[in-house]
C-alpha cells in the first residue's frame, strides 16, 4: 500500500508587519498534507512591487531579477530538504523541512542531550526561582540512572511509563541531596513534574514517539501554608528592639502583611509604583513577579505608615527603592528571631506575610474572594482558594450569624396569629 504526500512551497507577504520604510517582510510557507510551517525569507518589498499571482517581484521594477532569483534559490533548497528527508524514510512534516533548512534538525537522542537542550533553549525563559530547581532534578536523574542501569545517560526511546514509575519509587527511598531537606511527597512530585516537562519537550519535537507521562498522574498533597492571626500581627507590630536590622525586617514584613506583595515585589518597590487611585487615595501599581499580571490596589493605612517611616530611604545608591530590604536568607533568619521574641510558635518566613494578607487581613474581614484573587494577582480563583483558606474563627462567626437568623425566623413563626383550625386568619 502506498501513501501520497502533498508538498507545496509558496511565498507571501506578512502584511501584519510594516517596516519603517514602508516595506513588508516576505515569508515562505511550507505545506505538507495540509499542515504548514512558516519562516522568514529575510527580504522585504513594497506591496505595489509584489505580484500576488506569481508570488514574486514584478519584472518591470529594478532589481526584480536578483530578488526573484533569491526566492527561487530558497525554493530549490526547500525542495532539496524535502527530498533528503523523504529518502531517509518515515513521515516527513512541514516543520521537519523547516528545521532541516535552517540547520536545526539534529535530533536529540539521549536524556543528557535533552537536558542540555532544555538548559540552553528553555531554562532562560523561566524565572530564577523556578530555574534554580532543575539542577537538583538533573542530579537525582543521574543517580537513578547509575543505580538502575549502571550508566550516566540513556536513550530517550527507553524512557517509558515503567521508567517514570521506577524513578518515583527511587525518589521515595533514596537519600536526599541535603540531609537537612528530606524529600516529602510534594517535593517528589515537583521532580516528577520537571521530568514530565522534559519529556513533553521531546514529544513535541518528535524525538520520542509516545509520551511516557500519558498514563501517569501527579499526586500533590494539599498543603496548609502558615499564616498569622490578628494577635500575632499586633505582637510583631509592637515589637521593640535595640537591633535596627530587626526593626527594619519587622517593618518590611508587616508591610507585606498589609499588601500581599511577595519578597521580590517589595524589594523592587520604587516611587513609580506609588500612584493616585481612582478614589484620589494612594495606590500601589505593580506587576506580579510570578504571573506578570498588572495589579493596582489601594494602600491600607498600616502599609502607608511604614512607607512614611522610610520616606527618606530612596536614593541613587539604592536605585530609588522605597524600603530597606535585605537578602531573602537574612530576612528569614531575622524573622526566626522575631517569632521567638513575640512568642509565636510558627515557622516564620517572608511568604507567611502573603498568606496572612489573604486570610487574616482580607478574607477574615469579609473581603470577597474574587477581590482577594485580583489583589494577589492570581489568574485562577482556585489558586486563591489554596492560599486563603477559611479559618475556624470565620466559620464560628458565620455559623453564629446563621444561628441568630434561624432563631429570629423561629420566633416570627411562633408569633404569627392562627385560626382555630390552625390556619392563618384572613384580615
Amino acid at each position: 500500500m502506498t501513501t501520497s504526500t502533498t508538498f507545496n512551497v509558496h511565498f507571501w507577504l506578512k502584511r501584519t508587519v510594516l517596516k519603517k520604510d514602508g516595506t513588508i517582510p516576505v515569508y515562505v510557507r511550507i505545506t505538507i498534507d495540509g499542515v504548514r510551517a512558516d519562516l522568514s525569507a529575510k527580504k522585504s518589498i513594497l506591496e505595489e512591487k509584489w505580484c500576488p499571482n506569481a508570488r514574486r517581484m514584478k519584472s518591470r521594477y529594478s532589481g526584480a531579477k536578483a530578488f526573484n532569483n533569491y526566492l527561487d534559490e530558497i525554493y530549490s533548497k526547500l525542495v532539496d530538504c524535502y527530498m533528503q528527508l523523504s529518502k531517509r524514510g518515515g513521515v516527513v512534516s512541514a516543520n521537519a523541512v523547516k528545521l532541516r533548512f535552517v540547520g536545526k534538525d539534529n535530533p536529540i537522542l539521549t536524556l543528557e542531550e535533552l537536558i542540555k537542550f532544555h538548559n540552553e533553549d528553555d531554562l532562560k525563559k523561566l524565572s530564577s526561582g523556578t530555574s534554580k530547581n532543575y539542577p537538583a532534578t538533573h542530579e537525582y536523574l543521574k543517580r537513578f540512572l547509575f543505580k538502575e542501569f549502571s550508566c550516566s545517560d540513556i536513550f530517550l526511546k527507553r524512557i517509558d511509563y515503567t521508567f517514570v514509575t521506577n524513578f518515583e519509587k527511587y525518589l521515595r527511598s533514596c537519600p536526599p541531596l541535603r540531609r537537612s531537606q528530606p524529600l516529602g511527597n510534594n517535593g517528589i512530585m515537583k521532580h516528577m513534574e520537571r521530568l514530565q516537562k522534559l519529556t513533553n519537550l521531546a514529544f513535541k519535537h518528535k524525538w520520542i514517539e509516545s509520551n511516557p507521562f500519558s498514563l501517569y498522574q501527579l499526586k500533590f498533597e494539599e498543603y496548609d501554608s502558615g499564616f498569622l492571626e490578628e494577635w500575632e500581627i499586633d505582637a510583631i507590630k509592637s515589637l521593640q528592639s535595640n537591633n535596627k536590622s530587626i526593626l527594619k525586617v519587622r517593618d518590611v514584613f508587616v508591610f507585606s502583611c498589609y499588601t500581599g506583595l511577595c519578597y521580590i515585589e517589595v524589594r523592587n518597590l520604587n516611587e513609580q509604583c506609588i500612584v493616585e487611585g481612582i478614589d484620589g487615595e494612594v495606590w500601589i501599581k505593580v506587576r506580579r513577579q510570578k504571573t506578570k499580571a498588572p495589579v493596582k490596589q489601594p494602600l491600607l493605612d498600616e502599609a502607608l505608615e511604614i512607607l512614611e517611616t522610610y520616606q527618606n530611604h530612596p536614593c541613587e545608591e539604592n536605585g530609588g527603592k522605597l524600603l530597606p530590604v535585605f537578602s531573602s536568607q537574612v530576612i528569614n533568619r531575622y524573622l526566626k528571631s522575631i517569632a521567638e521574641l513575640c512568642g509565636i510558635d510558627k515557622k516564620l518566613t517572608f511568604h507567611v506575610a502573603r498568606h496572612t494578607f489573604a486570610t487574616t487581613v482580607t478574607l477574615l474581614n469579609d473581603v470577597p474572594i474574587a477581590t482577594v484573587s485580583k489583589l494577589l494577582g492570581h489568574r485562577k480563583l482556585s489558586t486563591t482558594q489554596k492560599y486563603a483558606r477559611v479559618i475556624e474563627r470565620k466559620i464560628s462567626r458565620d455559623i453564629a450569624g446563621l444561628k441568630a437568623k434561624l432563631r429570629s425566623n423561629s420566633k416570627k413563626k411562633k408569633n404569627k396569629p392562627k385560626t382555630e383550625s390552625g390556619h392563618l386568619r384572613v384580615v
